[in-house]
C-alpha cells in the first residue's frame, strides 16, 4: 500500500512538472531585450587602443570597462529580429566525417553538416545539422584577432585560393587557407586544418609581419547562437540546451542564457575550454591547456549571445612569424573521444545529480554492447544484472506485500468495526501489524534505496548517442525516438496492471480508482518516450513480476 502511495506521488510530481513547463511556455516570463548601451569610440589602457568595434566581438580583456548605465527595456512577448550575418561569400569543404561552409567574412564556420549521423533514419543522406545561419536556431564559431594594429577580427574579409575543398581519397589532412593583409604589410592566414575520421579542427592564426615594426595581438574564439525556439517548451524529455565552461575554478558550469542576460562572464584561468551543447551534440573551443585564458560571454540586443575566451598577447618582430592555435570539436557526444580532446570535456554527456552511479552503468553498457552488438537486447541484459544486484532489496519488498496481501481479510473487517472513526482504525491497524510483525514500510524502503539507480540509468539512456538511430528488433529502427506502433507502451501498460493484481489493495476506495488508472495513464506517457527507455521499464516490470509471483506464491503456500 505504502509502495502504490510512493508511485502514486512520482506520477503526480511528474504531471505538474509538465504542466508547469507547458503554462510557462505560454504564459510565462519572455526574455527582455536589453536596450544596447552606449558605444566608446575608443577604449585605452596603455597596452591597447581598440577602434570601435562590432558588439559581438569582444573587448580585450585588459580594456574591459563596466558598461554605461542602460535604458531600461520594455519587455516583449515577441523576439527581436537577429541581425543579418555579412554576406562576403564562402568556401565549402567536404571531408569524410563534415559537409561545412566556412565564410570569407571573417572565416566564421557557419554550416557544420555531420555526415556520419543523419537527421532521421529515413533520411540517411541528410546529415545532420549542428551549425547553421537559421536566424530561429543561430549556431556559429568565430574567431579573430584583437590588435593595436590592424588586424581581422570575425568581420574581415579574408581572400581563399579556391571555392571548393574536399578531402582526396589516400589523404590524412586536408588544409583550408583564409588570407588577409593590413596595410602596412602583415599578412596573416586563417588556416583549418581537418583530419580523416575525426570532428577536431585545428584552427591557426599564422602572422608573418613584413612591416618594419613589431606586432602584438590576441586571439578569440566564441560561439555566437541565438536561443533555440523549444528551448522552453513543452517537453517529454528535457535536456539541456546552452553554454558550458571549464577551468581551473570551475571544472563544469553551465552558463544557461538566462544567465547571460544576467552577467556577463569575466573569468581568468587556464586549464578549460567553452562549448555549446545540445541534445547528443556540441561545439567546444579548446586552447592549449598550459594557456590562461580570459572566458567572457555576452548577451546582444537582438537575440544573440557570445561565449569564448581570449588568449594572452603575441608579439611577433618586426621581419618574424608567429602561430596561434586552437582546437575547435564539432560533433557527437563520445565520451571516449571527449576525453581524448581536452579533460572534463566528457561531462557534456550530463547525467546531473546522478552522475556518480550513471558513468559506471555506461562503462557497463558499453562491455555488453562490445559482446552482443545490439543496443536493445544490451539494455535488456543490463536491466537483469541490475534486477539481479538488487533481488535481495527486492525480495524484502515483496514479501512484505505479500504479508500485506494475506491480512487485506483482516484489515477489512477493522475498517468494517471502525467505520468513521480514523484513529480507531489506525490503532487497530498498528496492533494488528505488530501482532503479526509486518512493517508497512517495509515494501516502500527497499524500493527508495534502488530509485537513484533507476534514474541514473534513466539518463544514460536519455543522453547517450550511441543508441541515436541504433535499430533493436522488427519494427523498432531508431532506439532514440517512440516506438511507431506503439507496443512498447501498449506491454508497459499491461504489465503495470498485472503487477498491481499481485499487491494489496488499497483500503481506501478513492485511492484504489486512482491508482487503477495509473497503467492507462503510464500507457499514454510512455507512447512518446524513446523505444530504448521503455524497453527498459518494460523487461524491468516484467522481471519484477516474475519474481514477486515467485515470492508472493511461496508465502501463500506457507500461509
Amino acid at each position: 500500500m505504502e509502495t502504490r502511495r510512493i508511485l502514486l506521488f512520482f506520477a503526480l510530481a511528474a504531471v505538474v512538472v509538465l504542466l508547469y513547463e507547458a503554462w510557462q511556455t505560454d504564459y510565462g516570463p519572455q526574455p527582455v531585450a536589453v536596450a544596447p548601451s552606449s558605444p566608446s569610440s575608443q577604449i585605452t589602457d596603455g597596452e591597447f587602443a581598440v577602434p570601435q568595434i562590432g558588439a559581438d566581438v569582444p573587448d580585450s580583456p585588459a580594456n574591459y570597462v563596466e558598461p554605461l548605465a542602460e535604458t531600461p527595456a520594455v519587455a516583449d512577448n515577441n523576439k527581436p529580429a537577429v541581425k543579418a550575418l555579412v554576406d562576403a561569400g564562402s568556401v565549402n569543404v567536404v571531408t569524410d566525417t563534415f559537409d561545412i561552409e566556412i565564410s570569407l567574412a571573417g572565416g566564421d564556420i557557419r554550416r557544420a553538416d555531420l555526415r556520419a549521423y543523419p537527421v532521421s533514419i529515413d533520411e540517411p543522406d541528410n546529415p545532420f545539422p549542428l551549425m547553421s545561419t537559421d536566424p530561429t536556431n543561430l549556431f556559429i564559431a568565430q574567431s579573430g584577432l584583437l590588435s593595436k594594429s590592424q588586424a581581422p577580427d570575425h568581420h574581415a574579409i579574408y581572400t581563399a585560393d579556391a571555392k571548393e575543398f574536399t578531402l582526396a581519397d589516400g589523404y590524412d589532412k586536408l588544409e583550408v587557407v583564409l588570407h588577409w593583409q593590413s596595410d602596412d604589410g602583415v599578412q596573416i592566414d586563417k588556416v583549418f586544418t581537418f583530419t580523416r575520421g575525426s570532428h577536431l579542427i585545428d584552427v591557426e592564426h599564422r602572422i608573418n609581419n613584413k612591416s618594419s615594426a613589431e606586432w602584438s595581438g590576441r586571439v578569440y574564439r566564441q560561439f555566437q547562437r541565438t536561443e533555440p525556439d523549444d528551448a522552453g517548451g513543452f517537453r517529454l524529455i528535457y535536456t539541456y540546451t546552452g553554454g558550458v565552461l571549464s577551468n581551473e575554478k570551475e571544472k563544469y558550469e553551465k552558463v544557461d542564457f538566462s544567465d547571460m542576460r544576467d552577467k556577463d562572464v569575466k573569468v581568468d584561468s587556464a586549464n578549460g575550454w567553452v562549448a555549446m551543447i545540445q541534445h547528443y551534440f556540441l561545439a567546444a573551443w579548446v586552447p592549449d591547456a598550459e594557456q590562461s585564458n580570459h572566458y567572457f560571454s555576452k548577451a546582444l540586443d537582438d537575440g544573440r549571445y557570445t561565449l569564448g575566451l581570449i588568449a594572452p598577447t603575441v608579439t611577433v618582430a618586426a621581419g618574424a612569424q608567429g602561430i596561434m592555435a586552437d582546437k575547435l570539436y564539432i560533433g557527437p557526444k563520445e565520451q571516449h573521444v571527449l576525453e581524448e580532446v581536452a579533460p572534463g570535456l566528457e561531462l557534456t554527456v550530463d547525467y546531473g545529480v546522478f552522475d556518480l552511479f550513471s558513468r559506471p552503468l555506461f562503462w557497463l553498457l558499453e562491455k555488453i554492447h562490445n559482446l552482443v552488438g545490439n543496443w536493445g537486447w544490451t539494455i535488456i541484459i543490463i536491466t537483469i544484472i541490475i534486477k539481479g544486484v538488487f533481488f535481495p532489496l527486492s525480495a524484502a519488498s515483496y514479501r512484505s506485500m505479500a504479508n500485506m496481501r494475506k491480512l487485506q481479510p483482516r484489515i477489512e473487517k477493522i475498517r468494517e468495526r471502525a467505520g468513521n472513526d480514523k484513529q480507531k482504525m489506525s490503532q487497530d491497524m498498528m496492533a494488528l501489524y505488530k501482532t503479526e510483525k509486518i512493517n508497512p514500510l517495509g515494501g516502500c524502503l527497499p524500493m527508495l534505496i534502488q530509485i537513484p539507480i533507476f534514474i541514473s540509468l534513466y539518463w544514460v539512456l536519455i543522453e547517450s548517442v550511441e543508441l541515436r538511430q541504433a535499430p533493436f528488433i522488427f519494427w523498432i529502427k531508431d532506439m532514440a525516438i517512440k516506438d511507431p506502433y506503439y507496443v512498447l507502451p501498449v506491454l508497459m501498460g499491461v504489465t503495470m496492471w498485472f503487477q498491481q493484481r499481485l499487491n494489496p489493495k488499497p483500503p481506501d476506495p478513492m485511492q484504489a480508482k486512482i491508482l487503477g488508472a495509473l497503467p492507462y495513464v503510464f500507457t499514454l506517457f510512455f507512447a512518446f518516450f524513446p523505444s530504448g527507455l521503455v524497453l527498459y521499464w518494460v523487461s524491468n516490470s516484467v522481471l519484477s513480476i516474475a519474481q514477486q509471483w515467485h515470492i508472493t506464491r511461496k508465502i501463500e503456500r506457507a500461509g
